[in-house]
């Protein structure tokens, strides 16, 4: 796949945050993701957005990246919970690359890597893009909760993805 068409081709495999180069690259795409965020939801203290290298080397997630030549601009971590089911824990894409596909390849290379009876994920209840990312990959929301003063979060699962 090409992302808009245009660049090298974008490459989807398995991450090592603990890694030398990738651990301080997947940590700078992910504040720059999650700073988008905060300010389309209006919460600068989402907790991925300070998490310390430290935090992120230490997750127990397995993490795909998505690679456009040598630059990682996009990634995707899950855990696998004790039913089956996969929980996304993040889906971040450079801002610089936004509306390039980078996030849907990464949901279907998920689906690929981790075949489940079903998967759930949460966002931003104000995180409009987000929101319509999910649904066009088959995800419905399942509630909404209230997780600071004024800040809401959707919950969204979807089924089997199709072909899973």
């Amino acid at each position: 796949m090409t992302p808009g068409g245009t660049g090298p081709e974008l490459a989807i495999h398995e991450i090592d945050p603990g890694d030398a180069v990738t651990g301080p690259a997947l940590l700078a795409l992910q504040r720059a993701s999650y700073a988008v965020e905060a300010e389309l939801i209006a919460f600068p203290d989402l907790p991925l957005l300070t998490e310390s290298l430290e935090q992120l080397r230490a997750s127990t997630a397995t993490f795909l990246g998505a690679l456009d030549g040598d630059r990682l601009v996009g990634a995707v971590s899950w855990f696998r919970l004790d039913d089956g089911t996969v929980d996304i824990d993040r889906l971040v894409v450079d801002p610089a690359h936004h509306r390039r596909g980078i996030a849907s390849a990464l949901l279907d290379a998920l689906a690929g890597w981790a075949p489940t009876h079903r998967t759930v994920v949460a966002t931003g209840s104000a995180n409009g893009p987000a929101l319509a990312l999910y649904v066009r990959h088959g995800f419905v929301s399942c509630g909404e909760r209230e997780v600071a003063d004024g800040v809401r979060v959707t919950d969204l699962e979807r089924g089997a993805a199709p072909g899973g």
